[in-house]
């Protein structure tokens, strides 16, 4: 008998998709992938953009529960975080969200989350072009590479000290093609950049298809 699981993804402009005006985005192209494989027989598997532009782990830990409660699938839910492009931030002087808070906002994200699945997924930072590291840019944001991996640390401890946590290296797989898989803003993938998240998470879907 087949099942029926819901996939979601919260995150940022980089789980919506932002400036991939080909394909739609990483998640996208999972979702068109999930679907072509349940017409080909295989379990069911609905996949949730859940991205917002901008958004750092404080919009998160006040929707997550919210979200998850209207879409709950009863064969069960994977959920995946994808978090902290904004969250480390510099903005008018001050870092939008400090690595303690990231820390403890990440921690209770996944205690709300495992309210409604077993599987729970965070995925790393990207890291930044080299025309942006340490450079404020138009939205007034300034961000590192060097935090960028100071956060992804966080990620990665957090995601080894419990159970039915994994952690998605997205840092490594960009960054020694960084420049050509970035679109011009130096923060965004471009569409191939997009193609390599998904195929990175494909393999990780197809558990549950």
């Amino acid at each position: 008998m087949k099942k029926m699981r819901y996939g979601l993804f919260f995150g940022d402009s980089i789980t919506y998709g932002e400036y991939d005006s080909v394909f739609g985005g990483w998640v996208d192209i999972l979702k068109r992938y999930a679907l072509q494989k349940y017409h080909e027989g295989s379990h069911e598997l609905i996949l949730f953009n859940l991205g917002i532009g901008g958004e750092t782990t404080e919009g998160l830990i006040k929707r997550i529960s919210h979200e998850m409660g209207a879409r709950n699938a009863a064969d069960g839910n994977i959920v995946f975080i994808g978090y902290g492009a904004n969250d480390l931030a510099i903005k008018n002087g001050d870092q939008m969200v400090d690595p303690e808070l990231f820390e403890q906002n990440i921690w209770s994200a996944v205690q709300k989350a495992r309210q409604y699945a077993e599987d729970i997924y965070l995925l790393s930072i990207l890291p930044f072009s080299k025309r942006v590291d340490g450079v404020v840019v138009a939205s007034g944001k300034l961000r590192t590479n060097d935090e960028a991996i100071r956060y992804n640390r966080i990620l990665k401890k957090i995601a080894l000290e419990l159970e039915g946590l994994h952690y998605i290296d997205f840092h490594a797989a960009f960054e020694q093609d960084k420049e050509l898989l970035l679109s011009p803003d130096g923060v965004h993938p471009n569409e191939k950049g997009y193609g390599i998240m998904a195929e990175i998470m494909i393999p990780v879907i197809e558990q549950y298809l």
